[in-house]
């Protein structure tokens, strides 16, 4: 789980959105309100979705909003759940992240790479406490 995961508000230009995705190498961030709570998904394909649609109807991308462009369909965890569980809900989704709620409150978010690597880390010990 990634603690303090970079957030946008729903306010927000999709501009700075894009921005934010594309300086960090991210697949997504969590939208939150002012209070901090998650609220949206915004993910790359969102954004693509997003601009395409601005340009296909003569509008300009500048102007677009993260929340135009969320998705509020949001599937969350908590920092009591297991991996397999949460990788069965990415696998079953199709969303790559999930943002990481304790009591409501964002604490974290984990990310389909975050899974691909506890994985293969637990399988690499698992190999290796195999007795010959």
């Amino acid at each position: 789980m990634r603690r303090n995961p970079l957030t946008i508000g729903s306010d927000a230009h999709l501009v700075e959105a894009i921005e934010t995705i594309v300086e960090y190498k991210l697949t997504g961030l969590t939208v939150t309100d002012a209070q901090g709570n998650a609220v949206g998904i915004l993910s790359e394909l969102d954004c693509i979705k997003a601009v395409l649609t601005a340009v296909y109807n003569d509008g300009d991308p500048e102007h677009s909003l993260v929340k135009d462009a969320m998705s509020t369909d949001l599937s969350t965890c908590s920092p009591q759940d297991g991996i397999v569980e949460v990788a069965q809900s990415m696998l079953d989704t199709r969303q790559r992240r999930r943002p990481v709620l304790d009591n409501g409150k964002l604490v974290g978010q984990v990310s389909s790479s975050n899974i691909l690597w506890a994985l293969m880390e637990h399988s690499r010990r698992k190999v290796h406490l195999t007795p010959k």
